[in-house]
């Protein structure tokens, strides 16, 4: 996924309101741009940190830019817009580098599915029936290790999800949690047991029921993101 035009750096001054970020561009000029991040974003940002930013032209919008990257105080980067990684499992799909979900002849997007009127990111067609995929973003890492966790706050929508893939699985319907982890230098990912156990539990059972559970991790720079290899689940 090609960020067209490059991003923009800048460093970063503070986060407020969950969605506002002030920054300080290259330049030195002030801005107030979006943060496209329902998380906490632990471990993912500290003021005077660098960032990269996506600058808009559209008269209607209220703020100038979108937060894209960041820059972790552990000196990794993450994908900061969790809008991106759909589009950036999209791609990866398509272009058949997630290699266990090859061979899927149509690919929908937010279909209405399950008994809690859930939306799944994406269902794959094959020849021998539908494949339902829950995506989620993953950018909580931790000093002095290659592995990251998710959530980075507590998630009944989380967990939620993951009780409509385990009802999926138990009716033979395959069913897959992919990790789309947006965060540089990771072998492995696990459930963040310690923010919600519950979700941690959640996971579990889903596995015990029959629910695929993948990671793929990215390379991230400021012309593009791509994911470029499958990394480990630690359960």
């Amino acid at each position: 996924m090609r960020f067209d035009p490059p991003l923009e750096q800048g460093r970063l001054l503070r986060r407020y309101k969950r969605f506002l970020a002030d920054i300080e561009t290259a330049s030195g000029e002030l801005l107030t741009i979006h943060c496209a991040n329902t998380g906490s974003m632990l471990n993912c940002m500290s003021e005077g940190a660098a960032i990269w930013f996506s600058r808009s032209n559209d008269p209607k919008r209220k703020l100038p830019g979108t937060w894209e990257i960041g820059e972790t105080p552990h000196g990794r980067l993450a994908v900061i817009n969790t809008g991106r990684a759909n589009a950036l499992v999209e791609e990866a799909l398509r272009g058949g580098l997630i290699a266990e979900l090859n061979g899927f002849t149509n690919l929908k997007r937010e279909v209405p599915y399950g008994q809690e009127r859930s939306r799944i990111d994406f269902r794959l067609d094959y020849s021998e029936g539908p494949a339902f995929v829950e995506v989620k973003s993953v950018t909580l890492g931790f000093a002095d290790s290659r592995v990251a966790a998710f959530p980075d706050a507590r998630t009944e929508r989380g967990s939620k999800h993951l009780r409509e893939l385990a009802a999926l699985a138990r009716d033979g319907v395959r069913a897959v949690q992919l990790y789309c982890v947006n965060l540089s230098d990771i072998d492995a990912v696990r459930p963040a047991e310690e923010i919600d156990p519950a979700y941690a539990a959640a996971l579990r059972e889903a596995v015990s029921a029959g629910v695929e559970v993948l990671a793929y991790g990215a390379a991230i720079s400021a012309q593009d993101v791509r994911l470029i290899k499958r990394l480990d689940v630690l359960l």
